[in-house]
């Protein structure tokens, strides 16, 4: 610990030593930067900042008042970023191009150099959480860098109203063209609904539920008509049977004993043959004799019956009209009215299920077609109902800030430019060049002594050879020698002199003429 405490004095010590003895190289150095360094300076200009304070009012009465009625922006929010894209290269070239400011150059390229060189150095900052901006410029004058802020101040101001005129109208005509094209699709949807109505007309509009109930009562109806009609078939039969029974016993009782009988032994042949029939096939003899006897029988009834018909019978009270029969031949004429009434309503309700039937299979289909179709249309005017009455919370939103500004600019702090330049100004590098230069020789002849090391003491002998040392022969200077070194000494010192006075009368100089 005290090895490395004494080691930095000694270090101090041999730096001191080798600046002393490269004193005149230092020196050197110094005159040469000093001069260099004060050119480069004066070539510098002053620059002078001027600054504007603005709050924006984003609190307004109407804001609630208007809440419900149309859609009102993140004022908040459309500050912030206005305050981060003002210094854009659009806006830049709107200031260049400001008569007043006097930077509008022919020259393209000058002319895009100073835009960028505007977008770097003007400075829009927020000062607080309270939407306070701090717009800064540093220019070559106090009144051009003030002029350039309060353009820059005006710029802010109007970029937001036109900002906020500028979205509304992007909304109005995005929201207007998205509402034809909505308008187009409704068009098609309800031209699509019509065609399915048309194209299935009693079909749509109605559930399956609806239809099952139908089938399930034409059903009914025709188990009824059904029934009915079987009825009335029966009681046809019957009324004919009873006529066909009215007209035999007529009819025997005006046939001759011939032909009676005959037909006494027709019926019984028949009745023999039914007998046969059902012990014997039909390629059985008795049942082949039976069958022509019945055929033979038939023939002869037939022809005994033809000659009768021809001979002319006397008119007694035979020929006439039985009422009895009179009667069965009217309720058989209604019966077969009602039973044909009843076969024509049979078939009207048959074919009227059947087209049920052939409906209520494909009702999962055209339920599941219509269903579609009426979901897209709901939902495209759904949108398109949407749409309209966005347009008009637009057109609301567009009219209140044409009339009233929701979001307030208020200038607190108007441009004002500082008299003296802003940091660093020349006088600044100045007197930090007035450092330099000394720092600068100084360095020099250290970093010398460091690349050409000299030995002047016993213990650098000894670090530098690594050996032991035995011992030391002190050096006698002679009186020409002391007198050299005096002389050499002064006038090292009057250089020195000469360059700080020199320094001094410079940065006076600097200081004045700010």
């Amino acid at each position: 610990m005290s090895a490395a405490a004494d080691s930095v004095p000694e270090k101090i010590r041999s730096l001191v030593a080798a600046v002393q003895r490269r004193r005149w190289l230092a020196l050197s150095v110094s005159c040469a930067v000093a001069p260099l360094l004060a050119i480069g300076i004066s070539l510098v200009p002053n620059q002078y900042e001027a600054t504007a304070r603005v709050w924006v009012n984003t609190q307004s009465v109407l804001k609630p008042m208007m809440n419900a009625l149309t859609y009102q922006p993140d004022m908040d929010q459309q500050v912030r970023m206005l305050a981060r894209t003002l210094i854009s290269r659009p806006n830049v070239q709107r200031l260049v191009e400001m008569p007043e400011l006097g930077l509008a150059d022919g020259d393209a390229e000058r002319r895009e150099a100073t835009v960028s060189r505007l977008m770097t150095k003007i400075n829009i900052v927020p000062t607080g959480n309270d939407n306070f901006y701090q717009i800064s410029y540093r220019g070559d004058s106090p009144e051009h860098a003030q002029r350039l802020v309060k353009a820059t101040v005006d710029l802010f101001v109007t970029s937001g109203a036109s900002s906020k005129q500028r979205d509304s109208q992007d909304a109005e005509e995005f929201i207007e063209h998205q509402i034809q094209s909505y308008e187009t699709k409704l068009a098609e949807a309800e031209n699509r609904l019509k065609e399915f109505k048309i194209r299935n007309f009693g079909t749509s509009g109605v559930s399956a539920q609806d239809y099952f109930t139908r089938m399930s009562v034409l059903s009914e109806e025709v188990n009824r008509l059904r029934s009915e009609l079987a009825a009335a078939e029966k009681s046809r039969d019957a009324y004919r049977n009873s006529l066909q029974l009215e007209a035999t016993q007529q009819t025997a009782a005006d046939m001759s004993p011939i032909v009676a009988e005959i037909d006494t032994r027709l019926q019984a042949q028949r009745k023999l043959l039914e007998e046969l029939l059902q012990r014997f096939t039909d390629h059985h003899p008795d049942v082949i004799n039976a069958r022509r006897s019945v055929e033979r029988l038939t023939t002869e009834l037939h022809q005994r019956r033809d000659a009768e018909a021809r001979t002319p019978q006397s008119v007694d009270g035979k020929g006439s009209i039985n009422p009895v029969y009179q009667k069965l031949r009217l309720s058989l004429a209604e019966s077969e009215a009602q039973v044909a009434s009843l076969r024509s309503q049979l078939a009207a309700k048959q074919s009227t299920l059947d087209q049920a039937r052939a409906v209520g299979d494909r009702m999962p289909q055209v339920e599941a077609e219509l269903v579609q179709l009426n979901r897209d249309y709901d939902v495209i005017r759904k949108n398109y109902e949407q749409l309209v009455a966005r347009r008009e919370a637009a057109m609301l939103g567009a009219k209140l800030n044409e009339t009233s500004q929701l979001a307030q600019f208020r200038i607190i702090e108007p441009a004002q430019a500082a008299g003296a330049p802003a940091f660093p100004s020349r006088l600044h590098l100045a007197l930090i060049a007035v450092v330099l230069t000394l720092v600068t020789g100084i360095g020099t002849a250290i970093a010398v002594s460091i690349l050409r090391p000299t030995v002047d003491s016993v213990a650098a002998l000894a670090r530098i050879s690594r050996r032991p040392v035995l011992g030391m022969i002190s050096m006698q200077s002679g009186p020409s020698v002391t007198s050299h070194q005096h002389a050499e000494a002064l006038k090292f010192k009057a250089v020195a002199g000469a360059l700080m006075l020199l320094q001094a009368g410079w940065v006076a100089w600097i200081a004045l003429g700010q």
